[in-house]
């Protein structure tokens, strides 16, 4: 499985970008192509961060940290791991509330997830951690 990167998310990502820049968005009053500047795509392992930025040369690419502060019209996060499971610096890390809200907030139009179905059926052993899996399928569950 996946934990900190994810080929197949690089793909659909790729997919996704091809088919938003043929979109438009209207600032300012006037519409306009969306660009790969209108693109925010967050993932949470640098290992992701890497393999988006070659598949995707120019496109706006990085962590939670590195857009703190900063949005698009479009913000796409990676989640890099198959499962809960595999993520190799745990729940916690994955599932963080602030981090999948900064990640989605980025967002002035629209915010898209990108990973495995089985984030959303990770075994929980605590409360806290059904907490962070609860808000992930909410997140996932309002988006569909």
């Amino acid at each position: 499985g996946n934990t900190q990167g994810s080929d197949e998310e690089v793909s659909v990502i790729v997919r996704m970008l091809e088919a938003l820049r043929k979109c438009s968005v209207v600032t300012g009053g006037s519409e306009r192509p969306l660009t790969l500047n209108d693109i925010l795509i967050v993932a949470p392992y640098n290992v992701q961060v890497r393999a988006l930025l070659h598949a995707l040369p120019g496109a706006r690419v990085g962590s939670v940290d590195k857009f703190q502060g900063q949005e698009a019209a479009v913000s796409i996060v990676s989640m890099c791991s198959s499962s809960g499971d595999a993520s190799p610096r745990g729940l916690d890390f994955i599932f963080s509330k602030n981090r999948l809200n900064v990640a989605i907030s980025r967002a002035q139009s629209l915010a898209i997830v990108v990973g495995a179905p089985a984030l959303a059926r990770t075994g929980c052993n605590q409360v806290k951690q059904m907490e962070w899996v609860n808000l992930f399928c909410r997140v996932v569950g309002a988006a569909t």
